[in-house]
């Protein structure tokens, strides 16, 4: 059983009846074993409150993006015992978790799920600009990293898992923000956002611009580069880019800001540079004691979109400010 899994499992067990839990999935192995994957609800269910949703695990290989999740999830169902403050917050806001969505490419240590399609470049969208060779996303071969899936398929199932909780949880909803974590290559951390398959900037970027601002007033010493995905490289099949374009189109009256924290992975490299020789240690923190402060590292950034998501009304701007937030967001980052 995946260690992490089984850590889910009992943080489920702890939540009891504070928790509503789905398995919205189920993944099968070539071998014959499989692998639930959850989704978790906490908090208001009501459709007229925001939502906060937070996902990991989506290349298996990235377990500290299914940890940090995970470890958030464990910090709200322990709070749950004593904290009067967040049952109140609560009351007004609905938490969502799938810390595990890609579990067979996790048990496998592999980015991609066990079909070797990668799930950030699965969705049916395709760049309108040029995407760099290779990591942008290709239908050449499941052996080969960065695969699409074939040309006409359907979506994978945990990538129709994920598509499917953020739907129903998030976009159905007036207003919501989704943080998936993931590492990767880089000496700084990044918070990305829409869009992966453009450089043009998304609708809601004053949105973007305001929630970038809060996050600065309250952490001055912040350890983040905010940026759009764009800034980096371009995607096909980006599933954030799929379901923003998805809620833009159907629920255009709602408020939507999906973000990407890319943990920046050098920054263990560079401490145990052993850990090159690893294909975990690429992308993990291997040594205990790191794992336990990247953990920490990020716990008051997903609590402070959890505020943020409760608390929009405070801060999002108003039809009359938005074209002079879009304009300061434009000088910013475009």
């Amino acid at each position: 059983m995946l260690p992490e899994l089984l850590a889910l499992e009992k943080i489920i067990e702890l939540g009891g009846s504070h928790l509503q839990v789905q398995v919205v999935r189920e993944v099968s192995m070539a071998s014959g074993q499989s692998f639930p994957v959850y989704a978790i609800g906490v908090g208001n269910p009501g459709l007229d409150v925001p939502a906060m949703g937070f996902f990991g695990g989506v290349h298996g290989l990235e377990r500290i993006g299914a940890e940090v999740v995970i470890a958030y999830l464990q910090n709200v169902v322990m709070r749950l015992q004593w904290d009067t403050t967040l049952h109140q917050q609560l009351e007004r806001v609905r938490l969502v978790f799938m810390p595990i969505v890609n579990p067979g490419g996790m048990w496998s240590a592999t980015r991609a799920n066990p079909h070797g399609v990668d799930l950030m470049r699965n969705a049916p969208v395709d760049a309108v600009d040029r995407v760099p060779f290779g990591i942008g996303g290709q239908r050449v071969s499941a052996g080969l990293p960065w695969y699409r899936g074939r040309l006409g398929d359907a979506m994978e199932v945990e990538s129709q898992a994920l598509c499917e909780v953020a739907t129903a949880q998030l976009l159905a909803r007036p207003f919501s923000i989704a943080l998936d974590c993931h590492s990767g290559f880089g000496v700084k951390d990044r918070l990305w956002f829409p869009y992966a398959h453009t450089r043009k900037p998304i609708p809601h970027l004053a949105e973007l611009h305001a929630l970038h601002e809060i996050y600065l007033q309250a952490h001055s010493n912040h350890q983040y580069i905010f940026e759009p995905q764009s800034a980096q490289y371009l995607a096909h099949g980006d599933l954030w880019d799929h379901l923003y374009l998805q809620a833009c189109q159907t629920v255009p009256a709602h408020t939507f800001l999906p973000l990407t924290l890319e943990m920046g992975s050098w920054l263990w490299i560079k401490k145990n540079p052993r850990q090159l020789f690893s294909r975990n240690g690429i992308f993990n923190p291997l040594i205990n004691h790191r794992q336990q402060r990247v953990l920490r590292r990020h716990l008051s950034l997903l609590d402070f979109l959890s505020r943020a998501a409760c608390s929009h009304a405070r801060w999002a701007p108003a039809p009359e400010q938005r074209t002079q937030r879009r304009a300061e967001a434009m000088a910013a980052w475009y």
